[in-house]
């Protein structure tokens, strides 16, 4: 799949965090950065600028060979307690190990300064993923490149669905690579339309890539390692939290042009992915619903704010694509009387509804002269919209698309 450059991830500085373009990542740093995902949580910004200020082979070795006196100089910024848990999780981590095991499912590590890097996740700062593991044969920061969020509700309805399978497959006959979190609802559909159209798409868990969760999406997420991606901040074997699940959130927003939410109550995390794309300077758009459905509501008030109303693929391409990349334009369809020249029109609007009018009544009302109405009327008489009872006209019964509905009436 061809990739173009998005916004900041062509290069430079990312939230304080500067891209090494062309440096090829030392074995002792890989090493290092896969412990540091046993040893930190994701989002930590503490630990982030931790690796930032010294990097993380000096990091971990701060964390491991320091006395807690040493350490507790040396890193600061957060509580004694929590440096001992830093500590006692980075003396257990066997990166060696971990890195053997995402190999054995056939994945790898990705480090910032990695060709495979996405740089646009360095627009997170200090709190950007310490390193990102991969399950997958595709380029992650080509595919990122041109990459949509669809987000939405756990327990979506029918219609949720259903929008959210349409926009898979709509974005993925595009070109588009369709990014979402591989739960119940409107993340499986958004998955399933991609996969249903032969398209690409990421799956982004809150655990590690070689856990299934949920459970009953074994079958998808295999799929998905397959024909796409699947990507985690935890190394192998990490499970799913509550907050690791918000947190995701974030990946997800920073990894994409732009996030969609399909359904979505007020409280959702659907909605903190949208507020993190707004944060980051992506696009967020919504896919609306019944004024009456509870969860349509919080698509409603992201879209009462910064979120843009779309309605199908084509919408959101238009949004998030290059220039020229836009939605055909909307319109209802063409009716016999759209075909008729304006005072023909004008003829037609001046007959009533039910009843005749003779000649002169509808020059009056049309504006124009009696033989330029008699004309007209004549010609509205072949296409069959008006017939002639003795000297008056009226309208014919089933004239072609409801002729007797006059303008501005119902």
């Amino acid at each position: 799949m061809g990739a173009r450059a998005v916004g900041t991830a062509a290069g430079g500085t990312h939230g304080g965090v500067r891209r090494a373009e062309g440096r090829r990542v030392s074995d002792q740093e890989r090493l290092a950065r896969a412990a540091l995902t046993r040893v930190v949580e994701p989002g930590d910004e503490a630990a982030g600028r931790w690796l930032r200020e010294c990097g993380a082979v000096e990091l971990m070795r701060r964390l491991t060979s320091l006395d807690f006196e040493e350490a507790a100089e040396a890193l600061t910024g957060v509580t004694g307690k929590r440096l001992g848990g830093y500590r006692t999780r980075a003396a257990g981590a066997d990166p060696a190990r971990d890195l053997a095991a995402v190999a054995a499912v056939g994945g790898r590590f990705v480090c910032p300064g990695d060709e495979e890097w996405p740089g646009q996740l360095d627009d997170l700062g200090d709190g950007r993923p310490v390193g990102l593991w991969v399950r997958g044969g595709p380029h992650l920061r080509m595919w990122a490149l041109r990459s949509v969020a669809v987000v939405g509700a756990r327990a979506c309805t029918p219609y949720g669905a259903h929008m959210a399978a349409s926009l898979g497959a709509g974005l993925a006959e595009r070109g588009w690579v369709v990014v979402s979190g591989a739960a119940f609802g409107v993340d499986g559909a958004a998955h399933r339309g991609v996969l249903a159209a032969g398209g690409a798409t990421v799956a982004v868990l809150a655990c590690g890539v070689d856990v299934v969760y949920p459970r009953g999406h074994a079958e998808l997420i295999g799929r998905i390692a397959e024909q796409g991606l699947v990507v985690g901040e935890l190394p192998p074997g990490g499970h799913p939290t509550q907050s690791r699940f918000i947190l995701r959130n974030r990946v997800i927003a920073a990894l994409t042009r732009g996030t969609v939410v399909v359904e979505a109550e007020y409280r959702s995390g659907s909605l903190v992915t949208a507020r993190g794309a707004q944060r980051l300077g992506r696009f967020t758009m919504g896919v609306p619903g019944p004024a009456t459905s509870g969860l349509s509501a919080g698509v409603h008030e992201l879209l009462r704010g910064e979120g843009v109303l779309v309605t199908d693929a084509a919408e959101v391409v238009e949004l998030v694509g290059d220039i020229g990349e836009l939605a055909p334009a909307r319109r209802g369809p063409v009716l016999p009387r759209d075909l008729l020249d304006p005072v023909a029109a004008l003829v037609l609007e001046s007959l009533p509804a039910r009843g005749r009018a003779d000649v002169r009544g509808v020059a009056r009302d049309a504006g124009t002269t009696p033989d330029e109405a008699l004309g007209k009327l004549y010609e509205l008489h072949s296409l069959g919209f008006v017939e002639r009872r003795g000297d008056g006209w009226q309208l014919t019964s089933g004239a072609p698309d409801h002729a007797n509905v006059r303008r501005g009436g119902t």
